[in-house]
């Protein structure tokens, strides 16, 4: 602003025009109590507040307030016509700056000086930034459950959490992701996402594949849920390997993820025959269970509890150290039947390895259905560590190595 101080018995007031201010900067912000993009939809232009005009006296204007847009957790910004990856929100409160307000001009008396001292000058105020994204959700979850469609993942999402999932006999109930909450004794929590059945293919779009499977790339553990009685004509070994080729066509990263194996619908005649060759093709020995009735829904929940428990530890599972320098001591997690037959199988195991060590039995689960089987190993290199994990899982008897 350009103005003159006109005051009585000031007859050199001189330049008194004050400073415009910036106008508001946008920000997205996680908030963990939204979990859909929806919303923007409906309201695709967001602006902030423009910054208020000097006065006279000097007086400066009011900066632009602020706008925050809340985004879910897990939310990407890509810039619409490059696609240039701009930023991400990932945790609860977590702001990006995305867009910021032009800066305020300048009053005519910042420019008065010695021998400049009636200055008419001053400056235009900027124009803010303006930006059009592209916003994508990739869900924060700890668990991504994923399997073919009617493989009973929604069935499976409400027995372990409160979250409710459209359930029904035929394929695609689940057409977008669900996030659920599994709660332990102790309070802590994990969070299982439920992605829609995926089909072959999906690497490639197909199926809205790219739309399911950009949701996996955040979990830290996949959990394969695996439908045991040949639902449709299908052969559960051959799910399996689509399902891990099509992970690692999609993201190379994925297919070095830990993972475990659920093995369900257990109860349908003809299952046993297909468990039977799917632990021979695959080398696999999955958790068993019936969803349904709940049978099994225990042991996946100590499963997991014992999975990211370790890997809040100073050591971590052997699975898990992809970065670690060898020779490193790592922790074995053995949950088992039958402790006596084996602890002393796997004993056998550790000395034909070299190994002095032994196992020693540790809680066993809150159902009361197997023991869990402790030991720390020198290993010298990662496919020795390899080897001993598979070695143990064959053990009959063995549910799953951690």
């Amino acid at each position: 602003m350009s103005c003159f101080r006109r005051e009585k018995y000031v007859p050199y007031g001189g330049p008194d025009g004050g400073d415009g201010a910036r106008g508001g900067h946008v920000y997205l912000k996680a908030c963990k109590d939204i979990d859909s993009l929806l919303p923007l939809y409906f309201r695709p232009i967001q602006k902030a507040p423009k910054g208020g005009r000097g006065g006279s006296k000097k007086r400066h204007g009011r900066t632009g307030e602020d706008l925050y847009i809340a985004v879910p957790c897990g939310t990407v910004a890509l810039d619409f016509e490059s696609g240039d990856f701009i930023g991400e929100t990932l945790q609860d409160g977590q702001e990006l700056l995305i867009a910021q307000g032009g800066e305020g001009g300048l009053g005519n008396c910042r420019f008065a000086t010695s021998s400049h001292q009636a200055p008419t000058e001053y400056t235009l105020g900027e124009p803010g930034k303006q930006k059009i994204l592209r916003l994508e959700l990739k869900l924060v979850a700890d668990v991504g459950l994923v399997g073919y469609p009617n493989a009973g993942k929604s069935t499976l999402v409400r027995k372990l959490t409160n979250a409710r999932p459209k359930v029904a006999s035929y394929p695609f109930t689940t057409l977008n992701p669900i996030i659920g909450t599994i709660q332990f004794e102790d309070m802590s929590q994990i969070r299982i996402a439920d992605i829609p059945g995926l089909i072959d293919g999906a690497h490639e779009g197909i199926g809205l594949g790219h739309e399911f499977l950009r949701h996996i790339e955040r979990t830290s553990l996949l959990a394969f849920m695996i439908d045991m009685a040949g639902t449709d004509g299908r052969n559960p070994s051959d799910d399996f390997l689509q399902l891990r080729n099509e992970l690692r066509l999609y993201d190379e990263q994925l297919a070095e993820r830990p993972y475990i194996v659920l093995a369900n619908k257990l109860d349908v005649p003809g299952s046993d025959t297909f468990l039977d060759e799917f632990k021979k093709r695959t080398g696999e020995n999955p958790l068993e269970l019936i969803a349904e009735i709940g049978e099994g829904i225990n042991e996946v929940k100590d499963i997991l509890y014992d999975r990211f428990q370790s890997r809040r530890g100073d050591i971590g599972t052997m699975s898990e150290k992809t970065d670690m320098l060898f020779p490193a001591r790592c922790h074995i997690k053995v949950i088992a039947h039958d402790a006596d037959m084996v602890q002393g199988r796997i004993d056998k195991v550790l000395g034909e390895f070299g190994f002095t060590e032994r196992v020693t039995p540790g809680n066993r689960s809150a159902s009361g259905t197997y023991l869990t089987f402790n030991v720390s190993l020198m290993v010298i290199s990662r496919e020795q560590m390899r080897s001993i994990d598979k070695a143990i899982c064959c053990i009959e008897g063995v549910r799953m190595v951690l």
